[in-house]
């Protein structure tokens, strides 16, 4: 097509890649722990896959050539907030309606039980419809246990799950979401120890 003064437009179809989905979701959240951390608010790290190193490389640096998984790795973050537990899973969906359950493996959730019933604070921070939701562990539980769907419907997200905020300079705030859907859990007595 020839456009006015010569001007050739070409349109590329995006390719979508979806091998790194969820890191965007990830920097926010690694934002949020810096910051939380920087401001002793609380204390939550994103948790290192366990590898078994193979091969090492070492002619220019030391570049990992082959590894496995040792084992399967449980879920993404853990810390303390407010003297509680908090153990927490980062889970980006494409899709408009429902979550597939497939996002969440067996092992994930039998974790998941464990910290629960040891009284830590245990949730999903689901990315979905252009929000960002905290879904509390107890809530997939139950939903698990009386559906046998193989997704959540996203009005259940919606409903049952915590809207969260995000800032720039916070990242997704998912402090405020553990403040509100914990409220019965947390501690809010604030005892620091003085240096």
């Amino acid at each position: 097509m020839k456009y006015p003064n010569s001007i050739n437009k070409t349109y590329k179809k995006t390719v979508i890649n979806y091998k790194n989905r969820g890191m965007d979701l990830e920097s926010m959240i690694n934002d949020a722990c810096s910051y939380y951390l920087e401001n002793d608010i609380a204390i939550i790290y994103k948790k290192p896959t366990p590898i078994g190193i193979v091969e090492v490389d070492y002619k220019n640096k030391a570049v990992i050539k082959k590894a496995y998984f040792k084992e399967p790795s449980t879920l993404d973050y853990n810390g303390i907030y407010k003297g509680k537990y908090v153990e927490f899973d980062a889970k980006e969906c494409h899709s408009k309606t429902s979550f597939p359950i497939k996002n969440i493996h067996e092992h994930q959730l039998k974790h998941l039980r464990r910290i629960i019933n040891h009284g830590g604070i245990c949730f999903l921070v689901i990315s979905m419809n252009d929000n960002y939701y905290l879904f509390k562990g107890e809530d997939l539980l139950e939903f698990l246990a009386k559906e046998e769907r193989k997704s959540i419907p996203f009005k259940v997200i919606d409903t049952k799950g915590y809207k969260l905020d995000y800032n720039y300079s916070t990242g997704i705030d998912y402090i405020k979401g553990i403040d509100i859907a914990y409220k019965e859990l947390i501690n809010f007595e604030n005892t620091k120890v003085e240096n």
